[in-house]
């Protein structure tokens, strides 16, 4: 679903505790969609960008793509989650530990 809601081979996010994650919305073009029985999406209604994830599987969690992020971040990546379903058409070519998805 990240794959197809990003239109990549894959999504980068950054997790956050969602009770310490201000955001500033002026003008009202943050909106969210139920993108499963579990989860929703947010995303800028004026121009369209990929925002925020949040689920009932990671509560109290607020995911943010990474992409979004304009200064350096405390962390780098730490793991390729949901690798099991990865596309074909890319070589992930890192040492970084490959979590396929919950249940597989």
């Amino acid at each position: 679903m990240c794959q197809c809601a990003h239109g990549a081979a894959f999504v980068t996010w950054v997790s956050v505790e969602e009770s310490r994650a201000t955001i500033q919305d002026p003008q009202g073009g943050l909106h969210w969609y139920a993108s499963s029985r579990e989860a929703e999406r947010g995303f800028c209604s004026r121009c369209g960008s990929s925002l925020f994830f949040r689920s009932s599987k990671w509560p109290g969690e607020l995911h943010i793509a990474r992409a979004n992020f304009s200064d350096p971040l405390d962390r780098e990546p730490q793991v390729h989650g949901y690798y099991d379903t990865h596309v074909d058409w890319f070589a992930v070519n890192d040492n970084l530990r490959k979590k396929p998805a919950p249940g597989s």
